[in-house]
């Protein structure tokens, strides 16, 4: 079977694995108290190309979700998010079970924009009874986002000026960051990402680690209490060094935008061999997932040799699938499946 399921459903990068297993019988302090989370974070610094940067490694995508926004908000606030957006679809209401509600503006190519975001805060404020409703009170984006697609920076510009005018922090889910830096079709840098958003989070399990996640407060703005919060919602780690090393190796020596580089280069392959068969597109996404519309026949064919997930059944003609590549697929693995098409 040849697995393009998913970006996380291999273990760690060599390079990754090969650091824990050096230092897997160094004795260190517990709860990411260690050498290696510092030498981490300094290293994520230098990437961003800032010193004031506050960063806090945790274990998982659904978790840092949870923790960012229940921390950052007021108990009578809510996140906006795109109705497709992560935490609104596919984290079994995590952000609810926290007692706060996900406000829900369109999904325009799966993002969000700041006029959406105008209309909702205006039409909120402008309503007589709002002290009756939950409060808006940050703006939840992804990039890549959920299909695949890119804010530009001017899209994250003017996103950025809507939040500041109405006090709401901006986060960036970064779960796919790596992928979204490396695409050839993004204007969207590090740097902007820091000045522009107020919080967002480096993903590492979709991008060559075993797990772990890195959270970056931009602005001095990480909640009192953050590092208490974590461990009384269970997401403190005893052994923190395993996340701290293994984003000491992404940040290595360049291997994270490698890692990105290498999952964009095999989409890009795969993206070109679909067209040139005469696949119809989903969505057109220059990331590291790719969005194909299926017959069911087409279906059931590829579905005997290669594993890969059904996105959206549009008709009874046709389905909407997703293949994802990353830092693990092969060349052999690719000519394969291109061959079968």
């Amino acid at each position: 079977m040849l697995y393009f399921m998913s970006d996380y459903t291999e273990g760690a990068h060599p390079g990754v694995l090969q650091r824990l297993t050096e230092l897997n019988m160094v004795s260190l302090p517990g709860y990411g108290e260690d050498e290696y989370c510092e030498a981490a974070k300094e290293k994520i610094k230098k990437f961003c190309g800032r010193d004031d940067l506050q960063i806090q490694f945790l274990t998982g995508g659904t978790q840092t979700n949870l923790l960012v926004i229940s921390t950052m908000l007021r108990r009578y606030e809510a996140v906006i998010a795109a109705e497709t957006g992560h935490i609104n679809v596919h984290e079994a209401g995590a952000i609810e079970y926290s007692g706060h509600k996900v406000l829900t503006v369109p999904s325009r190519n799966g993002k969000v924009v700041a006029e959406d975001v105008a209309e909702l805060a205006e039409r909120f404020y402008d309503d007589g009874t709002h002290e009756h409703m939950s409060f808006p009170g940050m703006v939840y984006i992804s990039h890549p986002t959920e299909v695949g697609t890119l804010y530009t920076r001017e899209e994250l510009r003017k996103l950025s000026e809507v939040c500041r005018k109405y006090d709401m922090p901006l986060y960036m889910d970064g779960a796919r960051l790596g992928y979204g830096l490396m695409s050839p079709e993004s204007d969207l840098s590090i740097k902007d990402i820091c000045e522009l958003c107020d919080v967002f989070y480096i993903g590492g399990t979709k991008v060559g680690a075993l797990c772990g996640e890195a959270v970056v407060f931009t602005h001095g703005n990480m909640p009192r209490g953050f590092t208490t919060m974590t461990k009384q919602q269970g997401a403190m780690l005893a052994k923190g060094r395993l996340l701290g090393m293994q984003f000491d190796a992404l940040f290595t020596d360049g291997l994270y935008l490698e890692i990105g580089r290498r999952g964009i280069e095999t989409a890009m392959k795969l993206k070109k061999a679909f067209i040139e068969k005469g696949y119809e597109l989903y969505i057109d996404s220059p990331t590291n997932q790719q969005f194909i519309i299926l017959s069911p026949e087409q279906y059931e064919r590829l579905s005997k040799i290669a594993a890969f997930s059904i996105w959206e059944k549009i008709d009874s003609s046709r389905i909407a699938v997703r293949f994802v590549t990353s830092w693990a697929t092969s060349d052999e693995a690719l000519d394969e499946l291109i061959s079968q098409l």
